[in-house]
């Protein structure tokens, strides 16, 4: 099943709570779950307490899914509107069906008019993930994409992003070597992208890339939970992480 038919069908009676499920419910037609910040979020289902290993990989999907929305409408002007270049943008990464725009919108739209702030769903979506998860990575990769849905990133999309991360566990250098690897292949610093620098030997910066190209291949961040709907931003991941190593090894003369 699609990540779509398990967020509109509720597959498994998924019980995800707190703000991102409260987001879920109202797009299902069920009441929202009320709502407690400290709340861990509740990964159940038929398997018992915590559910079966693929009850909690479909929630994990589920939740990203949900959090990638609901966070890029928080980096989105509260107008009251929702931007259908930033709608386009998700459908983009997310490989939206035609019949399922209007719910993206929708929780897009809901999240916007949200006064609780993003650090709530942040919060929570880190939790459902360990500290720096290549998969949190990847959220962060979505949501630079959508900020680049008007042609540019903004300073305060970037200062935003910077927080966002901070919430997912990541440092300011892991948050550096993400940020050049999304503002373009003319102006990234390879070594940067690669999370390296040039007083590095050939052998730890080979080590470092392949790495990144192990803790990034998309089946692998599959299993810990990213949906495969978002496999073709994975997968340019991976071509920005070989294409900045092909540049250092070339300056570099690695063969």
């Amino acid at each position: 099943m699609s990540i779509w038919g398990k967020i509109i069908g509720g597959a498994a009676g998924f019980a995800l709570g707190g703000p991102l499920g409260s987001l879920l419910g109202v797009l299902a037609g069920h009441a929202a779950d009320k709502y407690v910040e400290h709340e861990a979020p509740a990964i159940a289902g038929p398997g018992g307490p915590g559910g079966s290993d693929d009850d909690r990989a479909a929630t994990r999907q589920i939740a990203f899914t949900i959090a990638v929305i609901a966070l890029g409408a928080k980096m989105a002007k509260a107008d009251g509107q929702v931007d259908r270049s930033e709608i386009a943008a998700f459908k983009e990464v997310f490989q939206v069906p035609q019949s399922e725009t209007a719910n993206v919108a929708r929780i897009f739209d809901l999240a916007k008019r949200d006064a609780r702030g993003f650090e709530p769903y942040a919060r929570q979506i880190a939790k459902m993930f360990r500290k720096d998860s290549p998969v949190l990575e990847e959220l962060l990769d979505g949501l630079f994409h959508i900020a680049r849905a008007d042609g540019r990133i903004q300073d305060s999309e970037i200062a935003y992003l910077a927080e966002v991360a901070t919430l997912f566990g990541f440092s300011e250098a892991d948050f550096a070597r993400i940020r050049e690897a999304n503002i373009g292949p003319d102006k990234a610093d390879p070594y940067t992208i690669l999370g390296v620098t040039r007083a590095m030997s050939n052998d730890e910066i080979r080590a470092a890339w392949r790495k990144l190209v192990r803790d990034n291949h998309p089946d692998r961040l599959i299993a810990q939970g990213l949906p495969e709907e978002f496999v073709m931003l994975a997968n340019q991941k991976v071509a920005t992480i070989n294409a900045a190593y092909d540049k250092v090894a070339k300056e570099r003369g690695i063969n």
